[in-house]
């Protein structure tokens, strides 16, 4: 295996499980919250909230970065070319990757800039009053929802072309 093959592995399995903890938070988890908020007889949001969110965002937060790392690096060693590739540049093929990593570009700031900071005030790892907790659950919501409509586009960039789709 070179590495190039190595890094475009290392690059699926970190976005795989970068797309899956989105759509799990987006379809799964906050659902689920709302529906323990409601619940009086059950733990109540706590459960999630305490333990297998802060988790879930670790791997989530880390997973965005790994998946844009090697996604860089892969542009690099696979001739398309990291540049080529953000300055929208050269061939049919590398200017739709180049709109992929501008969205998955986007989907991880949007990562670390608004939903990662806004989750440890909903989470209570940082100190906030209960207006900035009712501000930060929805920017992060939107963050969040806007991250999951990006990812169909972004996917469809990064290897459609490679299967034959019209672009």
């Amino acid at each position: 295996m070179n590495i190039w093959s190595l890094i475009v592995w290392l690059h699926v399995l970190a976005g795989i499980t970068w797309i899956g903890l989105l759509y799990y938070f987006n379809f799964v988890q906050v659902p689920a919250v709302a529906e323990a908020a409601g619940d009086s007889d059950g733990p109540g949001p706590a459960a999630i909230s305490k333990y297998v969110a802060p988790r879930a965002l670790l791997w989530f937060r880390w997973g965005a970065l790994a998946t844009w790392i090697t996604g860089a690096m892969a542009l690099e060693l696979s001739g398309a070319g990291f540049v080529a590739a953000f300055t929208l540049s050269g061939p049919l093929a590398v200017k739709i990757i180049g709109i992929g990593a501008w969205l998955g570009t986007i989907m991880l700031l949007n990562v670390w800039a608004l939903i990662w900071p806004n989750q440890k005030k909903i989470l209570g790892l940082v100190t906030a009053s209960a207006e900035q907790i009712t501000k930060a659950k929805y920017i992060a919501l939107m963050a969040s929802r806007a991250n999951t409509m990006l990812s169909i586009p972004m996917i469809m960039c990064m290897v459609g072309y490679a299967h034959g789709l019209p672009f």
